[in-house]
């Protein structure tokens, strides 16, 4: 099925699907977020600060990631990938462990509203960003693409 080429995308085109699995990944996360801090009556004023410093963290380590994977996927010799390789097994693995530890906690009560409030809204905004930070090399793509090809270093 890797080599059916059915199911190939360019290159270009695995950065908008990684974009938009990124972005709409952090919607959501941040949604629920927004929604559990709507649950606060009133709201601890260390929340938003809170929210910020997680924000903060992962968003550096999401925008790495995203350079690595854009370096990665331009790297790839073939023109074209399976529309799946817009990340890694690596980062397909990372995603399940955070996505079925997010649920189990949230299912499970352990997490008081609070903390989903703080670390689910910063975290999913900085799951937005990585998304628009592949948008962003999905639309400057060409112009990366004659940088590189003149010799420059390219812009991410």
């Amino acid at each position: 099925m890797a080599d059916c080429p059915h199911f190939h995308v360019k290159k270009r085109t695995l950065l908008g699907i990684a974009g938009t699995v990124w972005l709409a990944a952090g919607i959501n996360v941040a949604r629920l977020g927004i929604l559990a801090y709507r649950e606060l009556r009133p709201i601890p004023p260390l929340a938003a600060l809170g929210s910020l410093a997680v924000f903060l963290v992962f968003g550096q380590m999401f925008l790495r990631m995203s350079v690595r994977h854009h370096r990665r996927i331009r790297g790839c010799p073939r023109p074209t990938q399976p529309f799946w390789h817009f990340f890694d097994l690596r980062s397909y693995c990372i995603m399940a462990v955070m996505m079925s530890g997010g649920i189990a906690l949230r299912a499970s009560g352990l997490l008081p509203v609070p903390a989903i409030a703080v670390f689910y809204t910063g975290l999913g905004c900085a799951l937005a960003l990585a998304g628009l930070s592949f948008w962003r090399m999905f639309l400057l793509y060409a112009r990366i693409s004659r940088a590189e090809a003149d010799g420059a270093p390219s812009a991410h």
